[in-house]
C-alpha cells in the first residue's frame, strides 16, 4: 500500500509535466487564422537587399589563461610558478604544469621548463592550458 502511495503521485506529476511540454506556443482559440503575408515587390532598378554583415565574435582570454597563443611542438617557458586553485596544481604564465620534477616545480620558484602544450589533455585542475613538462630547472 505504501508503494502505491508513492507511485500514484509520481505518475500524476509525470503526466502533468508531459502535458505542459506538449504545447508549442499560444493556446488555439479554435478559429483559423486568415492573415497572409505577401512578398514585397522588388523593382529591377532597386538595389539588392543587403544582408547583415557577419561580425566576428571577440575572442576572450580566460582568466589565468596564457597571454599568447599556445606554442606548437617542443617549447621552453620561463617564469615564476604560482599555485592553482586546486591542490597540487601549478601554473606558469597561464599554463598548467603537468608532470616534471616536483622538487624543482614549487609555488614561488623561478624556473625554466621544457615541454609541449596538450590542449585536449583532461586534468582535475580547473584552470590553465595543460603543458606537459619534460624537463625543468631553476633559473
Amino acid at each position: 500500500m505504501r508503494t502505491l502511495r508513492l507511485v500514484v503521485p509520481a505518475l500524476v506529476v509525470c503526466a502533468a509535466l508531459s502535458a505542459c511540454g506538449a504545447t508549442n506556443g499560444p493556446a488555439s482559440t479554435g478559429t483559423p487564422s486568415t492573415a497572409t503575408t505577401e512578398p514585397t515587390p522588388v523593382s529591377p532598378s532597386a538595389p539588392a537587399p543587403s544582408t547583415p554583415a557577419t561580425v566576428p565574435s571577440p575572442t576572450l582570454k580566460p582568466p589565468g589563461g596564457p597571454s599568447v597563443p599556445p606554442p606548437v611542438g617542443e617549447t621552453e617557458l620561463t617564469g615564476t610558478i604560482t599555485a592553482g586553485v586546486e591542490p597540487n596544481c601549478l601554473l606558469l604564465d597561464g599554463y598548467l604544469l603537468v608532470g616534471g620534477p616536483r622538487d624543482v616545480l614549487a609555488p614561488g620558484a623561478r624556473v625554466t621548463v621544457n615541454g609541449r602544450v596538450e590542449k585536449g589533455l583532461m586534468t582535475t585542475c580547473q584552470q590553465g592550458t595543460p603543458f606537459v613538462v619534460e624537463g625543468a630547472h631553476r633559473s
